[in-house]
């Protein structure tokens, strides 16, 4: 008899860190926690409703969508509801309901399922969601008007705006411990930035985050900014307040560094960071928009494909 040959096909050779989907969507809920516990000391049972609304309503849509498309349930690895999370830290903390719940459909469905679900989406789903809501209706982004009545024991403004519409000069009562600590108007988890730093660490150090992207996003943020004040100081302002101020932080620990939508190699998230910190203040400075952290994401997310074909050299390759 002939003897037939068997033909084995695996997966090629790969490293695992020891922990799944759900571990790393957990550890990235701890991390956001302080953010979120300093957006509810600053803006109350509001921010409480928001945040809990944007959680639940992500949860909802991520389970409505499986049964609709008959695909197996995935709420409890817990991507819904960090999706969920980081939108609704982004809002402000008087964003009425219809406009929670349109964006997290935005974010869950659009920004996550329609590309394929969990690792296949090309954008941030919670960046991609309040791009659209802030286009769609920029009035409720813009939180000088949203955060009107309420009573705040600092100089309450947005700093951003402030910059854009009078100079730096109007940033003088707010110095840069108070920006530092979240005395400012903004995002409910995004004002903080201690908290966002100490969250970003957290997960630096866990393992889930590779520090290179968020290195690289402040680098570019703070080389460029540093550039923009020394040819103007009277018009440009200085490097620490654009990092401390509107989505920075949060933009580079938490929607920068999404696993689907950035590079997995060294030198490409080096650049891939820098580019996503200069282009945030190209749109700060020169652009339409006062704070363009959001933009300036799905703008590398779109070149992370091409980024990724930057590799290293293989091993044992004769040149």
């Amino acid at each position: 008899m002939t003897s037939q040959k068997k033909y084995i096909v695996s997966h090629a050779p790969f490293w695992h860190i020891g922990s799944g989907v759900p571990e790393r969507n957990l550890n990235a809920l701890l991390a956001l926690t302080p953010a979120v516990l300093m957006g509810l000391v600053y803006y109350g049972i509001p921010a409480l409703a928001v945040v809990c609304l944007s959680v639940s309503s992500a949860i909802g849509w991520e389970a409505a969508f499986n049964k609709a498309a008959k695909r197996p349930e995935s709420v409890g690895d817990g991507q819904a509801a960090l999706i969920g999370l980081l939108f609704g830290l982004l809002l402000p903390a008087t964003a009425p309901w219809w406009m929670v719940i349109t964006g997290t459909f935005l974010a869950v469905v659009i920004g996550k399922h329609i590309f394929g679900g969990i690792g296949a989406n090309p954008f941030n789903p919670a960046g991609l969601a309040v791009a659209i809501l802030a286009i769609s209706w920029k009035n409720y982004f813009d939180f000088d008007a949203m955060l009107l009545n309420y009573q705040f024991s600092f100089a309450a403004f947005d700093p951003l705006v402030a910059l854009k519409a009078f100079g730096t000069g109007v940033l003088e009562p707010i110095g840069t411990v108070d920006l530092l600590l979240g005395r400012q108007i903004g995002g409910i988890g995004a004002t903080c930035g201690l908290a966002l730093i100490l969250g970003g660490l957290f997960m630096i150090v866990r393992g889930y985050t590779r520090w290179e992207i968020p290195a690289a996003f402040i680098a570019g943020l703070f080389v460029t900014a540093t550039l923009f004040h020394m040819a103007d100081p009277g018009k440009y302002a200085g490097p620490f307040v654009h990092l401390l101020t509107g989505y920075a932080l949060i933009g580079a620990f938490f929607l920068a560094t999404d696993d689907s939508s950035s590079p997995v190699n060294q030198g490409a998230m080096l650049l891939y960071g820098a580019l996503g910190g200069i282009m945030t203040m190209l749109i700060r400075n020169i652009g339409q928009y006062p704070d363009g952290v959001i933009y300036a994401i799905l703008i590398i997310n779109i070149i992370n494909p091409l980024l990724d074909k930057i590799r290293p050299k293989a091993m044992g390759k004769v040149a």
